[in-house]
C-alpha cells in the first residue's frame, strides 16, 4: 500500500518530542492489555476511542471539547439512520470512518463490509478504521488494500508509521493520500528505470555472446542469456535481503580487478554459481541448488567479455527496499516482448510490437488487488470451510499450556488437523505466467500457517515455529503450466525469490513449473486440484485456426467463434476435485455472446457459481482493453444455490439465484430488474415476429474510392460527355449517413455520397467512362482478388462494391436508419431524403415504423435492451446488432394508441430538425474552420463566456475597451435570441420525451418503483 521508501522519509520529518509523548500513551494502553481482552465492545468503545485516537493520535473527543472536536461518537449516516462507532471531522465533514468491535471478533475482516456500507454514506469519507481493540487496519477508500497494525505488541518504530498515517495532523492533512500517491508514482519510475537498465543490460549481454561464440545457434545463446541474467537478479536480490553478503555483485567484480591471472570477470562469476549452489565455507555461502545455479557445461564455457557482466546499474538498486516481487513481476512481463524481439531478428522474421507472442499468447500482468481478491474467495473459501468443519474461530489461547483441558486438548488437535489440511492443498494456475497468481496463494499460505504457528505456540509454551513452512508450501502446494517457456522460468524465479532463507537450498520447481500448452496436453491429471485459478490468455478466435480441430476434439464447450480463454474454463473445472473452486479474471463476452451457449450450459451443469465481478466499462489490465469480470465457481451440482455479485471490488454485493442464469445468456438481475424483464417478455413480441425488415450498411471493400464528397460528385458529373451518362451516373451516387452522423430523431449530413455499383445492378462500367475513369485511379486496391493491399476475394467485378446488396430498393423507402455501436440510443426517420447507409449502421424498413421510433428511444426500452438484450463488452456502451434487436420484445397496440405515437414521434423529428438547423445557423455565422466543443453547446454558456470562448477560437486581441465593447454588441442581440430558441426547442424535446416514456410504462404496467431503478439507471 505504502513504499517503505517513503514511509522513511516522511517519518523523519515529524516532531520527535510529540512522537516520543505518544509512545509512552500507547505504553500505557499495552500494559492493560489483559484487561482489555475481557472488556466488552459497548463498554469500552469510549475507552478505546480516548486512550488510542485522543491520547496517542492526538483527536479530540466531542464528549472532552463539545465546541471543538474532530472526533465524534456514532454520528448518523448522511442517506440512513445507521450509525458507524465514530467518525473524523473536518470543516464540519465526515472525512474518515471508525468501526469498532471487541477481542473476541478474531477477523477485522468480518466487519469489512459494515465499515465500508459506513463509509459509502459519507460523500467526504475518505478513510476507514476498523479495530478489534487489539489489531486495527487503516484503508484509503477501497477494500482491495489496507495497512494493518498490531496495537499490544507494537515497537517504537511501527508505531511511527501508525502516526504518520493515523494521527489528526495526518489525516487532516490528507497525508495519507500524499504517501499513496508518491508510492504509486515511485513504485512506477523505479519500474520504469529497473525496465530499462535490465533490457539494456539482457540486450548487451546477448550481443556479447553472440559475437564470441559464432559455434553456439543463437536461440540457444538467448536461452543462456536468460538464464545468467535470472541468476544476477537472484544475487542482487539475495545481497541485499540478507541471503548472501552485501555487495556481493562488488565483491566478484573486485576479486576480479585484483587477480592476477588473468582469470576472466566470467570466471569469477562461476566461482560464485558454483558456491551458490554448492555452497562455499571460504565465501561464506550457503548451498541455494534448486536448479537456478545447476551445472550447465554449455553456459560455463561460453566466452564473455568483462564489460558485458557489468551489472553497476541494476546494483545500485535496493532490492529489500525499493524492488518488491510484483515490480519485478511487472519488469518480466515486459521483457518478454524484449525476448521475442530477439527471438524474431534470430529467425529474421519482421517483428511488429503489436502482434507479439506476448500479445498473441493473450499474457497480460495481473494487478495485486485483483490476484490477492481471487485467492481470498477461492483458497480463502475452502480454508475459511475447513475452519469451520474443525470450529478453528475466536480461539482462545489457555491460561495453562501445561494442563490443557478437554476442549483445549481437541482444539490443539483440530490446529495441527489443519496444517495436514493446508500442507495437502494441491493449487493450480493453468496458465501461470510470470506467477502473479501462485505467488499470491504463496502469501496467503504463509499467512496461514503463521496463524497457526501462532495459535500452536499458545497451546503447546513452544517458542519455536515452524521452520520450513515456504518450502512445503512449494513442494506440496503450488503447481503451474504455462506455453511461454520463458514466462516459466520467470515464474520459477520469483517463487524462490520470495521464499528463499539464509542458509536453505531452494525448492527444486522441475515437476512443479512446467511448460506446456496446457489447453492440448495438460502435464497433471485431471480431478487432483482443490484450487484452480488464474488469468487464461486473452487471444481471439482468428489467432487459433491451427488449434481448432484439436480443440474441437477435446471440448464440450468448443465454437467455432470461441475465443481461446473458453476452453480454460471447462479445463479448470475438469482439473479440479468435486468441492474444489475455480477462479479466473477473464473476458466477459461469454456472458451473452452466442460463442458461449455451450460454455454457459457446461458451468450450470458442472458447478454452483459463487461470485462474480463485471468489470464492465473498467480497464482492469493497462495493455488489455477487453471488458473482464471475475468469476468464482464451486466444483458441484446445487440446485438451489445463490451467488454474489457486484460491478467493482468495493460495493456491497447483491445475492442473486443461480436459477436466474440460464445458458441463453448470464444476466445478473435483481428481484426488480428481474420484474421488469419478465413484464417486457409476458406484454412484448419479439422484433423479429413483427412486420419489419432489418437491413446492414452497404459495405464497399474501399471507403476512399466508393464514398465522395460533394465535391468530388460534382466534378464527376461535370466531366460526364453527354446528358445521357451524366443521368445514368447521377442515378448510382446517392447521399449517404454513417453511424457517427445519425443523431436521436435527427442527422447531421456530411456532405457524402455513396458510387452505387452493387453487383445486383449487374452495371456495365463501359456506359460510365467519367465513373470509370475515377475508381481507376484506385486500382489496384480495387481488385477482389483477397492478395495483400487488395479486397477480399469475391467474384465481382473490379469496379463494383464489394457486396452484393441485392436490397438495395429498401433505401428508396421510409426507413429508420441507426447507429450500431452507442452510447444512447439514436435513430432517425428518413421519409423525404431517401439517405443510404454504411456499413457502421443499419435500416429498418417495414410497417409502424413512427411507433417504433418512439419506443427505442423510451427510457424504459432503452433500459431493457442495454441490461436484458445487448451483447455486453462495450462497457458504457452497447451494440445494436441485428441478432439482439430482433429479440428485443416490443408490445402491439392497438390503432387509436398508435396514432398518438406517430403524432408525437412527427413533433419529435420537426423539433429535433429545427434544433439542428437553429443551432447549425447559429455556428455558421461564427465562421471558423474548427469550432471547439464549448461553442457546439453554446446554449449552456453565459454570453461574457461565450464571447471568452470566441475571442480564443478567433485569436481576436482587441485594440481597447470600446473596441471589446463594439465585438460584444455585434455578438450579443443573436446569442441571446438563438441560444433561447435552442433552449425553447430543447425544453419542448424533453416535454415531449417525457409524455412518451409516461405512456410507454403504462403500456408495460411498471409500478413506481421499477420506474424509479429505470429513472435512477440511465
Amino acid at each position: 500500500m505504502f513504499q517503505p521508501k517513503i514511509i522513511k522519509t516522511f517519518i523523519q520529518k515529524l516532531d520527535t518530542k510529540a512522537l516520543a509523548t505518544a509512545y509512552e500513551n500507547l505504553k500505557l494502553y499495552q500494559a492493560k492489555s489483559e484487561a482489555i481482552k475481557t472488556f466488552k465492545e459497548e463498554v469500552y468503545q469510549d475507552g478505546f476511542l480516548k486512550e488510542i485516537f485522543e491520547n496517542c493520535l492526538g483527536y479530540t473527543l466531542d464528549t472532552t471539547d463539545p465546541a471543538n472536536f474532530n472526533l465524534k461518537r456514532e454520528m448518523k449516516n448522511e442517506t440512513d439512520a445507521k450509525k458507524a462507532d465514530a467518525v473524523i471531522i473536518k470543516d464540519n465533514a465526515v472525512i474518515g470512518v471508525i468501526e469498532l468491535k471487541d477481542t473476541t471478533t478474531k477477523e477485522l475482516k468480518s466487519i469489512e463490509s459494515q465499515a465500508f456500507n459506513y463509509h459509502n454514506s459519507h460523500s467526504n469519507s475518505r478513510y476507514i478504521i476498523t479495530s478489534n481493540f487489539e489489531k486495527l487496519r487503516f484503508y484509503i477508500d477501497k477494500k482491495v488494500e489496507f495497512r494493518e497494525f498490531g496495537l499490544f505488541s507494537m515497537s517504537f518504530d511501527e508505531f511511527k508509521e501508525l502516526y504518520l498515517l493515523l494521527s489528526f495532523d495526518s489525516i487532516s492533512k490528507d497525508i495519507p493520500l500524499v504517501l499513496k500517491e508518491r508510492s504509486t508514482n515511485f513504485d512506477n519510475e523505479i519500474s520504469k528505470n529497473l525496465y530499462k537498465d535490465y533490457s539494456n543490460f539482457r540486450l548487451n549481454l546477448f550481443d556479447n555472446l553472440v559475437k564470441n561464440n559464432e559455434q553456439i545457434p543463437k536461440e540457444r545463446l538467448l536461452n543462456h542469456t536468460s538464464k545468467l541474467c535470472d541468476r544476477i537478479i537472484f544475487i542482487l536480490f539475495a545481497e541485499d535481503r540478507g541471503l548472501l553478503k552485501p555487495n556481493t555483485i562488488n565483491e566478484i567484480k573486485k576479486r576480479h580487478e585484483q587477480d592476477i591471472f588473468n582469470v576472466s570477470l566470467y570466471g569469477y562469476y562461476k566461482i560464485y554459481f558454483e558456491a551458490i549452489n554448492l555452497g562455499n565455507d571460504k565465501l561464506e555461502i550457503p548451498a541455494y541448488n534448486g536448479g537456478l545455479f545447476a551445472k550447465d557445461l554449455e553456459l560455463d564455457n561460453l566466452i564473455i567479455d568483462d564489460d558485458a557482466l557489468n551489472a553497476k546499474a541494476l546494483s545500485n538498486y535496493d532490492f529489500a527496499s525499493e524492488i518488491s516481487v510484483n515490480i519485478l513481476g511487472h519488469i518480466f512481463e515486459q521483457s518478454l516482448t524484449d525476448l521475442e524481439e530477439l527471438q524474431a531478428e534470430i529467425e529474421n522474421k519482421d517483428f511488429d510490437k503489436t502482434k507479439t507472442k506476448r500479445k498473441k499468447d493473450g499474457i497480460f500482468y495481473t494487478p495485486e488487488y485483483i490476484t490477492k481478491y481471487i485467492v481470498e474467495n477461492t483458497l480463502g473459501k475452502i480454508c475459511e470451510n475447513k475452519k469451520d468443519e474443525l470450529n478453528l474461530h475466536n480461539i482462545e489461547i489457555p491460561k495453562n499450556p501445561k494442563r490443557l483441558t478437554k476442549k483445549e486438548s481437541q482444539t490443539l488437535a483440530n490446529i495441527h488437523a489443519y496444517r495436514k489440511f493446508l500442507l495437502n492443498l494441491k493449487i493450480l494456475d493453468p496458465a501461470c505466467g510470470s506467477g502473479a497468481f501462485l505467488n499470491q496463494a504463496l502469501e496467503f499460505l504463509i499467512t496461514e500457517h503463521g496463524e497457526i504457528d501462532r495459535l500452536r505456540r499458545g497451546f503447546e509454551g513452544d517458542a519455536l515455529g515452524f521452520y520450513d513452512i515456504e518450502t512445503d508450501i512449494l513442494e506440496n502446494n503450488l503447481y503451474g503450466v504455462d506455453i511461454n517457456k520463458d514466462a516459466v522460468e520467470i515464474a520459477k524465479l520469483s517463487l524462490w525469490l520470495r521464499t528463499a532463507r539464509k542458509g536453505r537450498t531452494l525448492t527444486n520447481l522441475s515437476d512443479k513449473i512446467l511448460c506446456s500448452n496446457s489447453l492440448l496436453d495438460m502435464p497433471f491429471p485431471e480431478s487432483s486440484f482443490d484450487i484452480v485459478i488464474g488469468n487464461p490468455p486473452y487471444v481471439r478466435q482468428e489467432a487459433i485456426k491451427e488449434q481448432k480441430e484439436a480443440l474441437s476434439q477435446i471440448y464440450e464447450v468448443y465454437n467455432g467463434t470461441a475465443d481461446l480463454y473458453v476452453y480454460f474454463y471447462e479445463l479448470g473445472l475438469k482439473m479440479l476435485k468435486n468441492g474444489g473452486y475455480l477462479g479466473f479474471i477473464c473476458s466477459n463476452k461469454f456472458f451473452r455472446a452466442k460463442y458461449g451457449t455451450n460454455l454457459r450450459k457446461f458451468i450450470l451443469e458442472n458447478s454452483s457459481v459463487k461470485g462474480i465481478v463485471d468489470f464492465s466499462g473498467v480497464q482492469v489490465f493497462e495493455d488489455a482493453t477487453v471488458d473482464s469480470a471475475i468469476t468464482i465457481f464451486k466444483k458441484e451440482i446445487s440446485e438451489n444455490s445463490s451467488f454474489k455479485f457486484s460491478s467493482n471490488l468495493d460495493e456491497t454485493p447483491q445475492i442473486l439465484p443461480q436459477n436466474s442464469l440460464s445458458e441463453e445468456s448470464f444476466i445478473f438481475l435483481n428481484p426488480l430488474e428481474n420484474s421488469i424483464k419478465q413484464k417486457i417478455e409476458n406484454k412484448g413480441t419479439p422484433l423479429k415476429e413483427w412486420d419489419i425488415t432489418i437491413y446492414r450498411g452497404v459495405t464497399t471493400g474501399l471507403n476512399n474510392a466508393f464514398i465522395i464528397d460533394t465535391k468530388t460528385k460534382d466534378e464527376i458529373l461535370s466531366s460526364c460527355k453527354s446528358i445521357d451518362e451524366k443521368g445514368k451516373t447521377t442515378a448510382i451516387i446517392k447521399p449517404l449517413l454513417r453511424g457517427r452522423d445519425i443523431k436521436r430523431y435527427s442527422y447531421e449530413w456530411a456532405n457524402l455520397w455513396i458510387i452505387c455499383t452493387f453487383p445486383s445492378l449487374n452495371l456495365d462500367i463501359e456506359n460510365y467512362p467519367t465513373l470509370k475513369e475515377y475508381l481507376y485511379k484506385f486500382m489496384p486496391q480495387l481488385n477482389q482478388s483477397g492478395e495483400k493491399g487488395c479486397r477480399k476475394k469475391t467474384n465481382n467485378k473490379w469496379f463494383e462494391i464489394q457486396d452484393n446488396t441485392a436490397y438495395y430498393n429498401e433505401f428508396e423507402k421510409d426507413k429508420i436508419i441507426y447507429s450500431e455501436i452507442v452510447q444512447a440510443p439514436q435513430f432517425y426517420l428518413d421519409t423525404k431524403e431517401r439517405f443510404y447507409a454504411e456499413a457502421t449502421s443499419f435500416i429498418m424498413t417495414g410497417k409502424n415504423l413512427k411507433y417504433l421510433l418512439c419506443s427505442f428511444h423510451s427510457k424504459f426500452i432503452t433500459f431493457c435492451f442495454k441490461n436484458f438484450y445487448a451483447g455486453g463488452g462495450l462497457g458504457s456502451g452497447f451494440r445494436y446488432k441485428k441478432a439482439f434487436l430482433e429479440n428485443l420484445p416490443i408490445v402491439k397496440i392497438p390503432n387509436d394508441k398508435m396514432v398518438k405515437f406517430e403524432s408525437l414521434a412527427t413533433i419529435l423529428l420537426n423539433l429535433n430538425q429545427n434544433l439542428q438547423s437553429t443551432k447549425e445557423n447559429f455556428l455558421n455565422e461564427l465562421n471558423l474552420e474548427k469550432i471547439p466543443t464549448k461553442l457546439q453547446n453554446f446554449e449552456e454558456l453565459e454570453f461574457d463566456e461565450f464571447i471568452k470562448e470566441l475571442t480564443k477560437a478567433k485569436k481576436i486581441k482587441f485594440a481597447d475597451k470600446l473596441d471589446e465593447r463594439n465585438f460584444k454588441n455585434e455578438w450579443q442581440r443573436l446569442f441571446e435570441h438563438d441560444k433561447a430558441e435552442v433552449l425553447r426547442l430543447q425544453n419542448e424535446i424533453n416535454k415531449t420525451d417525457k409524455e412518451i416514456d409516461k405512456m410507454v410504462y403504462e403500456l408495460y404496467s411498471l409500478t413506481k418503483d421499477e420506474i424509479n431503478l429505470i429513472e435512477n439507471s440511465l
